[in-house]
């Protein structure tokens, strides 16, 4: 129209994660207008065809895990089909094309979206509006939160300290009761009451001679699987013994003999070696006799 001006074209800036995947695939980014299907017509058209001969009718899977191993037997089974115009299968084409392909990176793309934070007083940390706990430990501590899909990820001084299941509420809080174990043992008179603790199922063997040796037992659970400490509980019983070091030997596989005699083999710059045999008259001089 004579007399009008458009507004001059606003495209989105690139996320963070775009940016980390052309990056990380060593590729250019080529980015479409919204709502502007026919600027990609061949991607376009390939979800509607895998939606109309993948998810039709409703896959019934029990877990996204499922899902995906029958999508991905989708596309493999569909690897054999002729396209119109082509003069060999999808799967002779993908071999001309992987040899233009660039090759994939020796260190895989994190799909993950990542954040700096720091944990708060509560040893909680903030992620997408949801709090996790680390241990107590870190409280107080600056962390790097990893959000994957299903997953949340909470690592501090270039290692993971805490891993919990993604909430996708708002305004939640998620609790792990072993990340407030050591701080209980310190407060013993907490157990009763702590949040944390709330709703937490424990085996009924667990036990002790009083609270605090009953939480030093608990502490058993930051190294160790809830199974195996109820296993080695019931050993523990089975010789008269409730204390925590009682128990805590049951939960170290017993060493073999062999392990613990020193062999030769694997350690040839060691044969050449002589050693003579000791002479014990030499430990009278510590006696203040004579050899």
């Amino acid at each position: 129209m004579r007399g009008v001006q458009l507004p001059p074209l606003r495209r989105t800036p690139p996320l963070p994660t775009d940016r980390a995947t052309a990056e990380t695939q060593a590729a250019h980014r080529v980015f479409c207008r919204a709502a502007r299907g026919n600027e990609k017509g061949v991607v376009e058209g390939l979800v509607k065809y895998s939606r109309l001969n993948f998810m039709v009718p409703t896959p019934r899977v029990g877990d996204f895990a499922q899902l995906n191993a029958d999508l991905a037997r989708c596309c493999a089974g569909d690897l054999k089909r002729w396209l119109r115009g082509k003069p060999t299968t999808k799967a002779e084409l993908l071999v001309e094309d992987r040899a233009a392909m660039l090759p994939l990176p020796p260190t895989p793309f994190e799909a993950a979206r990542t954040i700096s934070t720091r944990a708060n007083s509560l040893s909680l940390a903030r992620f997408d509006r949801n709090d996790y706990s680390v241990p107590v430990r870190w409280a107080h501590h600056p962390l790097v939160v990893k959000g994957y899909c299903w997953e949340v990820a909470l690592c501090a001084q270039g290692r993971e300290v805490a891993r919990h299941r993604r909430i996708w509420d708002k305004e939640q809080v998620c609790f792990e009761p072993r990340h407030y174990l050591a701080l209980l043992e310190r407060k013993p008179g907490a157990l009763d009451y702590a949040l944390p603790l709330d709703g937490w199922e424990l085996p009924a063997c667990l036990g002790g001679s009083g609270v605090r040796e009953y939480i030093r037992v608990l502490r058993l659970l930051e190294k160790h699987s809830m199974s195996a400490l109820s296993e080695a509980v019931d050993k523990a019983m089975e010789h008269g013994a409730q204390s925590r070091d009682a128990i805590a030997q049951f939960l170290y596989p017993p060493e073999r003999h062999e392990d613990q005699t020193f062999k030769l083999e694997g350690h040839p710059h060691l044969k050449g070696v002589k050693v003579n045999s000791p002479n014990i008259g030499d430990y009278a001089q510590l006696l203040g006799g004579s050899r």
